[in-house]
């Protein structure tokens, strides 16, 4: 390729519109479009594997093994306000999205706080509950059906504890960082990542829990 061409490429010593250099001889993409495009494939592969567990519950859900079924065991008043905990947290995480748009800091400051308040406590709420269920000998070695559920249901919560030490990271780095463009690309990418696991809890809590008077 002449220096010419070179030069024509990166849209220097031309007044043509870089929209008109092929794609192919354009330059790496953007910080932005990579790490947006990386995080779409990690909720993808989260999705895929939240896919498998829900159906090896679906298939494991009837296997009581002569043990508590899930109309034994499950409380759903309590899981209903696990839910409303963690879907309310959605809507703080809308509120902290928009407030790093805006790069407020206080408003980000309230928001993440609510978020990480109500995700705590639905933390809490689960492993209140996992902790009822294996003192009533309903542990996950119990039945195949409890495996499943414990399996299911632990993995989202192991996600969320998950999302919450990244809620506090990222909290700190705005403290000491500010909105820098790594620091806002990353707070973006947790609430996607937030957003994503209410979607998954929606499933969880229709499946497993009001699902329960099928099996």
């Amino acid at each position: 390729m002449s220096t010419a061409h070179v030069l024509v490429s990166n849209g220097i010593g031309t007044g043509s519109d870089a929209s008109e250099i092929p794609i192919s001889e354009r330059g790496p993409a953007s910080a932005e479009i990579v790490a947006g495009f990386g995080f779409w494939l990690f909720l993808l592969s989260d999705i895929v594997v939240f896919s498998a567990l829900f159906a090896a519950y679906a298939v494991l859900s009837g296997h009581t093994a002569g043990g508590p079924d899930g109309v034994r065991l499950f409380d759903r008043s309590y899981v209903l306000i696990e839910t409303v905990c963690l879907l309310t947290s959605s809507f703080t995480c809308g509120l902290f999205g928009l407030a790093i748009e805006r790069r407020n800091a206080l408003a980000s400051y309230l928001s993440g706080a609510a978020t990480f308040a109500l995700g705590a406590v639905f933390i809490g709420m689960e492993v209140s509950e996992f902790a009822h269920m294996i003192a009533e000998q309903a542990g996950p070695s119990r039945s195949a059906f409890l495996s499943a559920f414990f399996t299911l249901v632990g993995t989202h919560g192991l996600h969320v504890s998950l999302g919450l030490v990244w809620l506090a990271v990222m909290m700190a780095q705005i403290a000491t960082l500010g909105f820098r463009p790594a620091v806002v690309r990353r707070l973006l990418c947790f609430t996607l990542f937030w957003h994503a696991l209410d979607i998954v809890w929606v499933g969880v809590f229709t499946i497993v829990y009001l699902g329960a008077r099928y099996v």
